[in-house]
């Protein structure tokens, strides 16, 4: 009995006798070789279309501007205004991925985006509530991530959670 593809019992069509090769000749003609490749047409240069520009500007003043409205939402609403202030960055991250998903986005809006997440750790806000903390983090992770996945960062503020 024979089994088919999936390893199930096969019914097998037996049409008789052997076939005879003592006639054919084995490898008598090479195979033929295969035609190399066509030459590839130059390729023009990338030129963005105006939107594309128009939308990386966008993200590389919003990136710029982040710190300092963190600082700005830190100092007029304290940690809830951190928390706020998440959420509308987490709108710019989304963007930031579509830009970058669709081959749009510019090297110099990634290093704005790097830096940004940067600075933004470096502030010096006071936040009690390690949720914040956490939350803020998280988002400049996922940013990192989609940015350079590859990279190691070691700048994230370090948790207080009462361990006993």
């Amino acid at each position: 009995m024979s089994f088919n593809a999936f390893g199930k019992p096969a019914e097998t069509v037996d049409f008789g006798g052997e076939v005879d090769y003592a006639s054919y000749e084995w490898f008598k003609d090479p195979p033929p070789r295969p035609e190399p490749p066509s030459p590839q047409p130059p390729q023009r240069d990338y030129a963005p279309l105006p939107a594309v520009i128009e939308k990386n500007e966008m993200c590389d003043f919003a990136l710029q501007a982040a710190p300092n409205v963190l600082y700005g939402r830190y100092k007029q609403y304290g940690q809830l205004g951190v928390l706020a202030w998440c959420a509308e960055f987490s709108e710019m991250i989304d963007e930031l991925k579509r830009l970058g998903i669709a081959g749009d986005m510019f090297v110099s809006t990634r290093q704005a985006a790097l830096k940004a997440c940067e600075e933004i750790l470096r502030l010096q806000l006071d936040i009690k509530m390690q949720i914040i903390v956490l939350h803020l983090s998280s988002q400049v992770a996922r940013l990192r991530r989609f940015l350079g996945a590859e990279a190691e960062w070691n700048d994230y503020p370090k948790s207080d959670f009462p361990v006993d």
